[in-house]
């Protein structure tokens, strides 16, 4: 491999890493932002802090998996492709994109594809 493919390599393995760092990083932070404003908002009832807190920690979750993916994508391009690698890709991939997908429907409450027939009818 020449130099510039060299480089390639070694900037998308940092690009990966730290979209790695970054994603959990994003849900740690989304924890501790979502447990403060919860317990902020305890003085509203503990059923609707319970909610916000859940839909709050949800979302945090959702960005956190969605920084992930990208970086297993990237390290795609730093690792040898074989039939074992890419399979093992799709299945985490599969994994978080049905985690994210389930995710957003318990925050949203509907299903995604719902959402724009729901706001048309409340408008």
């Amino acid at each position: 491999m020449d130099a510039t493919g060299g480089d390639l390599h070694s900037w998308a393995e940092i690009a990966a890493r730290g979209l790695e760092f970054a994603g959990v990083g994003v849900m740690l932070l989304g924890l501790v932002a979502a447990t403060a404003w919860g317990l902020w908002r305890l003085r509203g009832g503990l059923d609707a802090a319970y909610a916000e807190y859940r839909a709050n920690l949800g979302r945090a979750i959702l960005l956190g998996l969605e920084l992930l993916v990208a970086a297993d994508i990237i390290s795609t391009v730093t690792s040898e492709l074989t039939f074992q690698s890419v399979g093992l890709l799709a299945a985490v991939i599969a994994i978080r994109t049905f985690l994210s997908f389930a995710l957003e429907t318990e925050i949203e409450g509907r299903w995604p594809w719902r959402r724009t027939e729901i706001d048309r009818k409340g408008r």
